[in-house]
């Protein structure tokens, strides 16, 4: 049995095969619609989300499965005291596969420990979003064709933003990669990315405070939001929330095909007049999330892929 953690749980072959098998749901998704039969997916949320726990269950129901779960700690047995071991130990007995989002960094983890079903981590503080950097994959290799000898720029909350750290972490395996973190010092990536992951696999990138500098050299821009429920002081994210905004001005300083990524919710760290522009992807890349979340249920469960008659699983 399998688990999703962290996103480099997959090897390269295994994302590339779940990416191809996202690929081929994207084309005919009708083709996928009764895989999932009498399967249920468990969503564990502990803390709000729309787009993740709605594509998860999307997905699912896509697949012609069941969805079964809680939407918010609040509406769980959390509140009585239950360890997230236990929790799991019951989900066990009722589901054939589950999806977590945690505000503890590890909580995905412990509970695959103990869990007799496949575990996805949807989310563990501000650690790692492995669906969602599968997701980000998908939409660079749709746009841009290849995931090899890019520059990608990341812009706004780089420490705090698990999303970043997943991405950076997942296409630092990629030859010719190239990162632009883009935040203000407050907000630089991590001491442990720069360290262990750019540093250690001889991975180039440099760090501004400028995104209008760095634009004409991107091929990407995943822009992201700074986030106020991770702040202690209500102080600083007020002071830091508008750090960066993305205007159509600043696009005229892009590649033409430059694409940009967000994982969403925005704030108001793009504006809306960015919508109409043609490399806007943001809302492709959720829709892309519920394929890759079809394709990775598929794999977790070994189901058949009927395109090709055989089941899918990761080795």
């Amino acid at each position: 049995m399998r688990h999703l953690i962290d996103p480099l749980d997959l090897s390269k072959a295994e994302a590339q095969s779940l990416l191809e098998l996202a690929m081929r749901i994207r084309q005919d998704p009708a083709a996928y619609q009764e895989v999932a039969t009498h399967k249920k997916l468990a969503t564990l949320f502990y803390e709000p989300s729309t787009r993740t726990r709605l594509s998860f269950e999307a997905a699912m129901l896509n697949l012609g499965g069941h969805v079964l779960g809680f939407p918010s700690d609040i509406v769980s047995s959390a509140t009585k005291g239950e360890s997230v071991a236990d929790t799991i130990r019951i989900i066990s007995c009722y589901a054939d596969i589950a999806a977590m989002r945690h505000p503890k960094e590890g909580a995905p983890l412990r509970a695959s420990r103990y869990s007799r079903i496949p575990v996805i981590n949807a989310g563990d503080g501000g650690h790692q979003h492995p669906t969602q950097t599968l997701t980000d994959l998908l939409t660079i290799l749709t746009r841009k064709g290849r995931l090899e000898n890019l520059t990608i720029g990341l812009c706004g909350d780089l420490k705090f933003g698990r999303t970043v750290h997943s991405l950076i972490k997942t296409m630092a395996r990629y030859e010719g990669v190239r990162f632009v973190l883009i935040s203000p010092e407050e907000l630089r990536v991590p001491d442990y990315i720069i360290k262990d992951v750019l540093q250690a696999n001889n991975i180039s990138y440099t760090e501004t405070h400028s995104l209008e500098d760095a634009m004409p050299e991107l091929d990407i821009l995943y822009m992201t939001r700074v986030q106020k429920e991770r702040f202690f002081n209500e102080e600083d994210y007020v002071r830091l929330k508008n750090s960066y905004i993305l205007t159509r001005e600043k696009m005229g300083l892009a590649k033409p095909d430059m694409a940009v990524l967000h994982p969403l919710p925005r704030v108001n760290e793009i504006a809306l007049d960015v919508d109409d522009d043609p490399r806007a992807a943001y809302f492709e890349q959720a829709q892309n999330g519920v394929y890759v979340r079809m394709a990775l249920i598929m794999m977790l469960l070994g189901l058949t892929d009927p395109k090709t008659g055989k089941e899918v699983s990761l080795c």
